[in-house]
């Protein structure tokens, strides 16, 4: 991998690396420390990915919407203009407690034109040790192991489900979503339900954000390091993890090869102090 240039979302039960060119490259589910269901930031071509794919002329931009952990994707060519708006649902319930599901959103905001994409969908259950296969049910695509610990996962869409799988080419002409889930739901997900839980976890990091303490200098760099510690948090036992990822090597080849989605006391105790001394103690 020669480009680490990655935004992450999270929820404080788990967190994704997404390129600047809106693939998903690192998740795991449902929570830090479970199987890869994308790693292609491990394996170019085993460890999986659920990439955006746009024809070369398209102009592609990154950025955070502000004091939040949401992820916006821009998409240009013309008059032809998109959004990949990526977050991990997290809002409060009420009475000190709050709502994390083992969930990843997409919400694709159409802004004008009629701009075209396909979508690699390609998820490698259990860290790609084995084959994983899909199969289209009536509101979803489900992928799951048979060899191995058997492991399954949930796509919900509002746009055809065999045109994902089949790489087809989607003219946009209004907004859509995916919802990607360790879970099957219950209540089936649509524009209106994504809407309102993308609205719900931006109040919640803004609301987060607003006890950042302000600074003479650097403010931006400080609310987005405090916002990326906040993420992760792992909400079951406060744990501060030292990173999302496993098994990035120091140097290709040698040994130091680690799983880092573990709490070491020493760092979590600076990471605790650094919380404190900006506003979240």
């Amino acid at each position: 991998m020669d480009n680490l240039n990655y935004g992450v979302i999270g929820n404080c039960k788990s967190a994704a690396l997404i390129s600047d060119k809106a693939s998903i490259d690192f998740l795991c589910l449902p929570v830090f420390s479970s199987f890869t269901v994308f790693g292609k930031l491990l394996d170019n071509e085993k460890g999986g990915e659920f990439a955006i794919q746009v024809s070369p002329d398209y102009v592609i931009k990154q950025n955070y919407i502000k004091n939040t952990n949401i992820l916006i994707t821009h998409f240009q060519k013309g008059k032809d203009q998109f959004d990949i708006i990526d977050f991990m649902p997290r809002y409060d319930l009420g009475e000190h407690s709050n709502y994390g599901p083992p969930d990843l959103i997409r919400y694709i905001k159409h802004i004008s034109g009629r701009p075209q994409f396909t979508i690699n969908y390609n998820p490698k259950l259990w860290y790609a040790k084995h084959e994983t296969y899909h199969k289209i049910n009536k509101h979803y695509i489900k992928s799951f192991t048979k060899k191995g610990p058997y492991e399954s996962l949930y796509l919900y869409s509002s746009i055809d489900l065999t045109e994902i799988l089949n790489k087809e080419i989607i003219t946009l002409d209004h907004d859509q979503f995916f919802l990607l889930s360790y879970n099957q739901k219950i209540i089936l997900p649509n524009l209106t339900q994504i809407n309102l839980q993308f609205e719900r976890t931006k109040v919640y990091w803004l609301n987060w954000s607003t006890n950042t303490t302000k600074f003479p200098k650097y403010n931006e760099e400080i609310y987005r390091s405090a916002l990326v510690l906040k993420l992760l948090t792992y909400e079951k036992t406060g744990a501060l993890i030292a990173a999302v990822t496993t098994s990035l090597p120091e140097t290709i080849g040698e040994s130091r090869n680690w799983d880092y989605r573990f709490c070491w006391l020493r760092d979590a105790s600076m990471t605790v102090s650094v919380l404190v001394t900006v506003g979240h103690g």
